[in-house]
């Protein structure tokens, strides 16, 4: 191996390493969000409940500025799960790219007079499998930046 072929190894190994964290990182907090979801909704019952057996109007008014506020904190709650799960699909593409790119690249180092026209064929597919991940990708990012422009 080249000191170039090395360096590329290392870096895709670090950057697998690198997902790897940050895939760990989005489960714990989706199954934190999760417990959080269900904790909401537990209270939300028992607001609902307290509200349905009648108050005071004090009391009511209290009672129905809680229960929107967990409305909106499930809410939020779903908006971030959302959220993680596009990382998740990002980081799923990003992993297809990196294996898609060495596989690309293990078929254009080769000397083009070497090549068989089942290599050639191989080396274009892979092209396009590249070219969709890159688009899917894309589309992943573009539809983030609509939703954060939405939400401001």
């Amino acid at each position: 191996y080249t000191t170039y072929e090395r360096t590329l190894a290392r870096r895709a190994r670090e950057a697998q390493m690198k997902r790897f964290c940050k895939a760990q990182a989005i489960q714990r907090r989706l199954e934190e969000i999760e417990v959080t979801f269900r904790e909401v909704e537990q209270q939300g019952i028992k607001v609902e409940k307290l509200l349905r057996d009648g108050s005071t109007a004090d009391e009511e008014t209290q009672l129905t500025n809680q229960l929107l506020y967990l409305v909106q904190k499930k809410n939020s709650l779903m908006t971030e799960e959302s959220d993680l799960m596009i990382e998740v699909r990002e980081l799923k593409l990003e992993e297809q790219q990196g294996q898609l790119d060495e596989k690309l690249r293990s078929y254009m180092k080769r000397e083009d007079n070497l090549k068989t026209p089942e290599d050639r064929k191989a080396e274009q597919e892979i092209l396009e499998q590249l070219l969709k991940v890159v688009d899917e990708r894309n589309l992943l990012i573009h539809m983030q930046e609509e939703r954060r422009l939405s939400e401001l």
